[in-house]
């Protein structure tokens, strides 16, 4: 069975970046059948919040994106000693020492000799009372001793990959306070909950090399990796300077509709086109994983609002029936108020300020040289209830009486009817209007 998992920290909210990973591990698991993990990386206690918790929880239940159970990290730490335990026992994981001024230190006269910054291993020269007397003054921490070989995989997007072992540090995997890294943790998790495949971003490839002589040491099965491209800034600057903007919760707040970001996530970054689609269903259909390339993928948050007023021009009444009940507009007027105004609202939300425009009226926008011809057309103004021939028969009358005729007539009117000079066909949307303040 294919396992896949999302695994955010619960030390902030949910971005576009880290919707990306969750929708393709999501997507691989649903297309086969499998089962998709939501797994909270909560070890760091200090940072980790209940209510980003509940805030990644709420944004993914907004998107659709159901899981299958829910797995906490933080639940776990005796396990992890466990493997850390076995790690020690297999000569694998050693104690350390040096403080990051020292290890700064070390790094920068490695690149000034032009050799690559990796840990010394210094630390396995230490002899026991050695360690003993380091320990009275400072705290220390767990590196992975890393098999000085090739690490080799078949990524599911960037193809076959190779790092040599000798070119990177030994990964921390357990700080100074005790507190169990990602890495760690991480690897613990996918070998005990049978992840199958694992996709994430670009920065993670040193990560996944580290990873899989670690999942090797303790006996367990290699996932499939995948690394997709980062995502850059429309200009191709860096994302994160922009991601308080880019939260979830702040494009809902907007009224981004969630098929709309869903769909531009599901293709951007591929060779196929981006397509608005309706459904989840529809999404992962059309999924291939092999479709993404590596480079960096520029991202345009304006790029929503076009698929977002796509996708709520497509709803019917029955759909927006609560939302309409809500903004006031009587059941008996919903369905020809939906049909004048969904294809010039941007949000669902905007409707409401068209039902303001019917129910309340506005004020007229009428230009100085408009001001007589708008007199007299008022004068001619049919009886209310209006109806669709109600606004030919309004404008005939008025052309008939000034001689004007095309825009010059028809602008006036409506600027003074709607304060606009945009929006739906008048024949239609005239017999709504309950109130015009001119």
């Amino acid at each position: 069975m294919t396992i896949t998992r999302f695994a955010p920290s619960p030390t902030g909210y949910i971005h576009v970046g880290n919707l990306r990973t969750a929708l393709f591990n999501y997507m691989i698991a649903r297309k086969s059948g499998g089962q998709f993990i939501l797994r909270l990386d909560d070890t760091d206690p200090v940072r980790s919040k209940q209510e980003y918790v509940d805030g990644i929880m709420d944004d993914l239940t907004w998107l659709g994106l159901t899981w299958d159970r829910i797995e906490k990290q933080s639940d776990r730490l005796a396990r992890y000693e466990e493997a850390a335990q076995n790690l020690r026992d297999m000569g694998r994981l050693y104690e350390c020492f040096e403080t990051p001024i020292e290890l700064d230190l070390k790094r920068k006269k490695q690149l000034n000799m032009g050799k690559p910054p990796v840990y010394d291993r210094s630390a396995l020269n230490l002899s026991e009372a050695e360690k003993a007397e380091l320990c009275k003054t400072r705290e220390s921490h767990w590196r992975f001793k890393l098999d000085w070989k090739p690490i080799e995989w078949t990524d599911g997007i960037l193809g076959d990959r190779s790092i040599d072992g000798s070119t990177v540090s030994d990964p921390v995997l357990i700080k100074g306070d005790g507190q169990f890294l990602y890495t760690m943790a991480s690897v613990c998790d996918d070998i005990d909950f049978d992840i199958t495949h694992v996709v994430r971003g670009a920065d993670h490839v040193t990560n996944t090399a580290t990873q899989i002589q670690i999942i090797q040491a303790l006996g367990g099965t290699v996932p499939s990796f995948a690394h997709h491209s980062l995502l850059t800034g429309p200009q191709g600057e860096a994302l994160s300077k922009r991601l308080g903007t880019l939260a979830l919760r702040d494009l809902r707040t907007q009224g981004i509709e969630p098929m709309a970001v869903l769909s531009h996530m599901a293709r951007l970054g591929s060779s196929e086109p981006i397509e608005l689609c309706s459904s989840l269903d529809e999404l992962i259909a059309g999924f291939d994983l092999t479709n993404f390339g590596a480079a960096p993928t520029k991202f345009d948050v304006a790029d929503l609002g076009p698929l977002t007023s796509r996708y709520v021009a497509g709803l019917s009444v029955e759909d927006m029936a609560n939302q309409l009940a809500d903004m006031g507009v009587p059941s008996t007027l919903q369905s020809d108020f939906w049909d004048v105004v969904r294809e010039n609202i941007a949000t669902r939300a905007d409707a409401a300020k068209w039902w303001e425009l019917c129910s309340q009226g506005v004020t007229p926008l009428i230009d100085d040289e408009d001001k007589a011809f708008v007199e007299t057309a008022k004068s001619l103004l049919p009886q209310q209830p209006w109806t669709e021939v109600s606004w030919k028969a309004w404008t005939g009358a008025v052309k008939d009486a000034t001689g004007r005729k095309g825009k010059g007539l028809f602008m006036p009117l409506r600027k003074a009817m709607t304060g606009m000079e945009h929006g739906p066909d008048m024949s239609k949307l005239m017999p709504l209007l309950q109130k015009v303040n001119f």
